[in-house]
């Protein structure tokens, strides 16, 4: 049987992603008068792991030295790798976008005759910014997840194409620019909300010549009950015990991230670590259903008192999605490397704000909203400036799992899926780096990419699949090179064989290529920080 017809889309903005980042970047693109799709593989407002949290953003009011004592705070953490200019951007950027929601979302008072804007509840924020997607003019394609690029001759971005999941039909859109907002990649640890969180952006940009940046910057963890990923934010209170009742010397959070982590992995490995929450306070315990609603269900489906009964706890590999790294930005409208490609939220590196340490939620939700909305609006100048060049001749440029460059054998490749974990979120692999650990993990993804990108080919539903699984290898592959190349310790990279810090490696390291994963270091910070 012929394959179905593909649908055809055109626009002059067509971003890619359903979370935060690609709405408020669909929302900015459209009120500059842009012509805007948006695809995504899941639904909008409820993709992502914006829509099960309960996102609290980077808000500092412009009043004499505050922002300047907040920039300067969070820069002292940054190891030497973030820019207080950007800083500042998404500082301002923020205060002025989250009012215009207004509209749209029930923001709460702040107690003192004004409005809470700061702290939004996840799912209602996501349902909002779809909405107020919608009235800006926005034409939504939920679940029609894209699976590679398209390129003009010149090598520009020309659009996207993928796989329509419920009408089970391709389709091919042209834009005059793409924003890629596709979410970081968790390697499927069972984070919440991460499930789609593939890597896909990253895999697809990179085909199109694109450098990412920060890759190493991947070690963040999130504590949950053992058995379902919930959000982090009671456990600030929780004291530990292993099976016996007897309580574990572990850390608090404030003490080291590093330490804290570090200490809980060893308990955890050595058996089951319960937490107890009896002690937390009582503003917590009456506030967290409004904050985040998600983090009590699991306990209420399995009748246990949250803050009573002592429960397993387990923590969660994270990735790039809470980690730093993403795709490089070398303009202020985010734009990428490759002409007419841009990339906001967490695929895009975030160390311009964050440096080598993750920027925690309220960082990083202030990163996603500000350079979504930079990205937008920059696409809508530029494809409305030079247009969509519809009858340009273009290529696609998908590769692995779609256009196998050997005999097609392989429609899944599940099976590398448990090695290439180990070695990216495996608690010993990742908080205890050292260069041997790194070169086994980078032997086994280089195994499991030529596997898929020599014999890797699925239609249908069964392309999306693989494409997500070679996105994860590939996103390994990146993380590894750039963890072995970078030789030391900085932030959340963590070698236990170069447990010192470089003066000499303070920059950015940036990592790109395909079948041969290359690095380099990006003096552009120590350059800034002369000047």
């Amino acid at each position: 049987m012929r394959d179905a017809e593909p649908i055809a889309i055109t626009a002059d903005v067509l971003v890619i992603g359903g979370g935060m980042a690609a709405c408020w970047a669909a929302i900015a693109a459209a009120r500059g008068g842009a012509q805007v799709v948006l695809v995504d593989k899941g639904y909008v407002g409820t993709s992502g792991v914006t829509a099960t949290g309960g996102p609290n953003h980077w808000w500092v009011a412009p009043e004499p030295g505050k922002r300047e004592a907040a920039i300067e705070e969070r820069y002292s953490r940054s190891f030497g790798l973030a820019e207080r200019r950007w800083m500042a951007r998404i500082i301002e950027e923020t205060w002025r976008a989250l009012p215009e929601l207004a509209g749209y979302y029930p923001f709460a008072g702040d107690g003192r005759g004004g409005t809470f804007y700061a702290g939004v509840r996840g799912p209602e924020y996501m349902r909002a910014l779809r909405r107020f997607a919608q009235d800006a003019g926005v034409t939504l394609f939920d679940h029609h997840p894209a699976l590679e690029l398209l390129a003009h001759a010149d090598g520009s971005v020309a659009g996207a194409a993928g796989y329509a999941r419920l009408l089970r039909r391709p389709w091919i859109a042209r834009a005059g620019a793409v924003v890629m907002a596709t979410g970081g990649c968790a390697f499927r640890s069972g984070l919440i909300g991460s499930y789609g969180n593939t890597g896909d952006g990253l895999l697809m940009a990179a085909e199109a010549g694109a450098v990412l940046s920060g890759m190493e910057f991947s070690v963040s963890y999130s504590l949950s009950p053992a058995w379902n990923s919930t959000r982090t934010l009671p456990y600030f209170a929780a004291r530990f015990f292993d099976e016996s009742g007897v309580e574990l010397d572990i850390p608090p959070p404030m003490s080291g991230e590093a330490a804290h982590l570090r200490a809980l992995a060893k308990a955890m490995d050595a058996g089951p670590v319960l937490a107890d929450l009896s002690d937390a306070p009582d503003r917590l315990k009456r506030g967290l259903r409004t904050i985040q609603p998600a983090s009590l269900a699991p306990f209420e489906r399995r009748g246990i008192d949250l803050f009573r009964d002592r429960f397993p706890v387990k923590i969660f590999g994270e990735g790039t999605v809470r980690g730093t790294g993403g795709l490089q930005i070398v303009g202020d409208g985010c734009e990428t490397n490759v002409e007419r490609l841009y990339a906001a939220g967490d695929s895009a590196t975030r160390e311009l704000v964050a440096g080598a340490t993750s920027g925690g939620g309220a960082q990083n939700a202030a990163w996603a909203l500000t350079s979504g909305r930079l990205a937008g609006a920059a696409a809508a100048v530029r494809a409305q400036r030079e247009g969509q060049r519809a009858d340009s001749p273009v290529r696609a440029l998908g590769a692995a799992g779609l256009r196998p460059a050997s005999l097609a054998r392989i429609d899944d490749a599940a099976a590398f899926l448990p090695a290439i974990q180990a070695a990216t979120i495996g608690y010993d692999a990742a908080l205890w780096r050292s260069a041997d650990k790194l070169e086994r993990g980078r032997a086994e993804a280089d195994v499991a990419w030529r596997a898929v990108a020599d014999h890797g080919h699925a239609k249908g539903l069964g392309a999306i699949a693989l494409r997500e699984q070679a996105a994860m290898i590939a996103s390994a592959r990146w993380v590894l090179g750039a963890a072995l190349a970078r030789d030391e310790s900085r932030g959340m990279h963590m070698r236990v064989d170069r447990p010192a810090r470089d003066d000499a490696q303070e920059h950015r390291l940036l990592t790109g290529g395909l079948d041969q994963i290359w690095t380099r270091p990006d003096h552009v910070v120590r350059l800034e920080a002369a000047a």
